[in-house]
């Protein structure tokens, strides 16, 4: 078994390759943001961070996020969501829940109720439908707010939506108006 902060920075690291910078191990994605596990194996060891296939698959079967995905067949490997570089990750539009939830930290809070939720340098605006998640996700940043998300007046109106293989849900921007403060404990 393998310490738990070993696990944690092999994690962030692959977070890092397979989702924003490829080029820092001279890895290559293809266009859905798949990448050879023997490649990225080698990558690693070149760049110092030697990680054994064993290791790669309790890293990606136990990381609390299901960030990482491998194919069927086991020989590729990629980021579920959350990529600042261009990947089509194939998702389907789908029927969202009534309501979804985003944490965020209390300073963005003006901001995001001004401007809605904005994807910045992400592929999309990231949501759950879960309030202890969005709470997780926001204590990473400060003091979490939980925002609402009212998905199926944004449904009705047009708004897209899709949910990447661990469950979060997708979409391009939400609009000031479909966001209200959750009133939830923190």
């Amino acid at each position: 078994m393998t310490n738990k902060h070993n696990i944690v920075s092999i994690s962030k690291f692959l977070s890092l390759v397979l989702r924003h910078q490829p080029e820092k191990i001279g890895l290559s994605l293809d266009d859905a943001g798949w990448t050879d596990v023997g490649e990225l194996l080698q990558k690693l060891a070149i760049a110092g961070r030697p990680v054994s296939l064993d290791l790669l698959r309790e890293v990606v079967a136990g990381n609390d996020k299901q960030r990482f995905s491998f194919s069927e067949d086991g020989t590729r490997i990629r980021a579920n969501q959350g990529h600042s570089i261009d990947v089509e990750l194939g998702l389907e539009e789908l029927e969202p829940p009534a309501v979804l939830y985003h944490g965020t930290a209390s300073r963005f809070i003006d901001s995001v109720m001004r401007t809605g939720l904005d994807k910045r340098q992400r592929h999309h605006v990231h949501m759950t439908a879960d309030i202890g998640t969005a709470r997780s996700v926001g204590q990473r940043y400060g003091v979490p707010v939980i925002l609402a998300i009212d998905a199926a007046a944004m449904r009705a109106d047009g708004h897209r939506f899709y949910r990447s293989d661990n469950n979060v849900w997708l979409t391009d921007h939400v609009p000031v108006r479909y966001l209200s403060r959750h009133q939830s404990l923190v």
